[in-house]
């Protein structure tokens, strides 16, 4: 990041919190694979079983209110979320993160395994919120920049929630808990400093329940291999299903490196990185827009590139090859469904939820994604059950002129971009937050 330099001693309160728990090497790094799958204009795309019906009611809320008097209310009674895990395999996690971070016991108690962060969802947190004001005022005072005060705010979110998940770590030693916080977006393109910035945020969140999340662009590949052979665990974002194909098959090539460097390095063989962040939104430029055709596909991309990843997925972790790596200490990947909430009013509101059910999966649901599966979700396994009709809906895309590289690209780089805005958006409030203190930026 652009002050690591400045940020590379952290301070006493974010390091004195609590202390890193001695863990046995089947607890060490993970991975995540996530798709993430955005509608809302008519240029963009999702994907599900075929037929599209209209949103269904709330039936109670399940929402997180940040920083509200009396928090979020008492632990709600057993939901679809237990069952999604219990009976399917998939982990529902949460992705959002504001004060009072104790608001997501409710969560918890309803089936929540795990949180996803973003520069997005903190520039929303911070900017909406007074309940930063008392340590961002004391940062400032006591002689942090203003970048420095977000990260030391950011940092204390991800250690209390890290904290409220820490049983579930243990629970399933070192399966689900993770809460993931991501490295500034600043950094898309910079090798070294992404290597950095990972050591240093997993150094001073100093939980063991913490995902780093780097973005699968070019520059950053080779620093996830670095972050992950140093055994830090990653949460990696990718935009396509080329892009996909790429980082799986990067990943079995240089999983023997690194299982030899964590046997050389521990006593017992340790699990390898769990999840892998396949970032598929829902974007698609149609070529003809006078035909009929893309009405009929509108509504179908993104669940059927996650449905072929999932496939891709299975065959990667699976054959002689996969098994000899086992041998020597490998562990299953998880794939990640993230940026599942729908913003266009005439799909499904558990669009990006529903057709993706199947096991050795993450699901990371916004607010109005979480409610509606929780309202009237169903469980039933269903990523593998429309195989054929994924295939088809991609080929018809492609026949339609659709360049899927030129899409994944397009994605990355808007992705990067989007984060990147509301990080500086952020860091401009928070100057203006100094100011209305009478705080003096230094």
């Amino acid at each position: 990041m652009a002050t690591v330099s400045k940020l590379s001693n952290p301070s006493t309160a974010a390091l004195s919190s609590s202390s890193v728990k001695t863990r046995s090497p089947s607890s060490l790094p993970k991975t995540f694979i996530a798709f993430h799958s955005k509608t809302g204009s008519t240029s963009k795309f999702a994907s599900s079983h075929l037929s599209l019906r209209n949103n269904h009611a709330f039936r109670g809320p399940l929402l997180v209110k940040c920083s509200a008097p009396g928090g979020n209310g008492s632990a709600a009674k057993r939901t679809t979320l237990h069952d999604l895990y219990e009976r399917e395999g998939q982990s529902p996690w949460y992705d959002n993160l504001c004060r009072p971070v104790t608001d997501l016991l409710p969560l918890i108690a309803t089936g929540v395994r795990g949180v996803t962060s973003n520069p997005a969802i903190f520039q929303k947190a911070i900017s909406s919120s007074n309940a930063y004001n008392d340590q961002f005022r004391e940062l400032v005072q006591s002689g942090k920049d203003i970048e420095a005060a977000y990260w030391e705010l950011v940092i204390k979110d991800i250690q209390d929630a890290c904290k409220l998940f820490e049983s579930i770590y243990d629970e399933t030693d070192g399966g689900d808990g993770y809460v993931s916080v991501e490295v500034s977006p600043r950094l898309a393109d910079d090798t070294d400093g992404t290597v950095e910035a990972a050591k240093w945020l997993h150094k001073v969140v100093n939980r063991p329940n913490v995902y780093i999340k780097i973005p699968a662009t070019a520059p950053c590949i080779p620093s996830i291999k670095e972050v992950i052979s140093r055994g830090i665990s990653v949460n990696v974002t990718v935009s396509s299903l080329r892009a996909s194909f790429f980082f799986l098959d990067y990943i079995i090539n240089n999983i023997v490196e690194i299982v030899l460097i964590f046997i050389i390095q521990f006593p017992r063989v340790f699990q390898l990185p769990k999840v892998i962040n396949l970032e598929v939104q829902d974007l698609c430029y149609l070529t003809s827009p006078g035909s009929p055709k893309p009405l009929i596909l509108r509504g179908k991309a993104a669940v059927a590139q996650a449905a072929l990843a999932y496939q891709l997925y299975q065959k990667k972790f699976s054959g002689p090859r996969w098994e000899a790596l086992v041998k020597k200490g490998a562990k299953k990947q998880r794939l990640l469904w993230a940026s599942t909430s729908v913003k266009n009013p005439a799909y499904p509101d558990t669009l990006y939820v529903a057709p993706l059910i199947g096991p050795d999966t993450v699901s990371t649901m916004p607010d109005q994604a979480l409610q509606a599966f929780v309202d009237h979700g169903t469980v039933s396994r269903t990523i593998d059950s429309h195989v054929s009709e994924a295939e088809g809906i991609y080929s018809a895309l492609d026949k339609l002129g659709i360049d899927w590289s030129y899409v994944g690209t397009q994605l990355e780089v808007e992705g990067v971009d989007s984060f990147k805005k509301s990080f500086e958006s952020l860091l401009d409030t928070l100057q203006e937050k100094a100011n209305s203190l009478k705080l003096v930026s230094l």
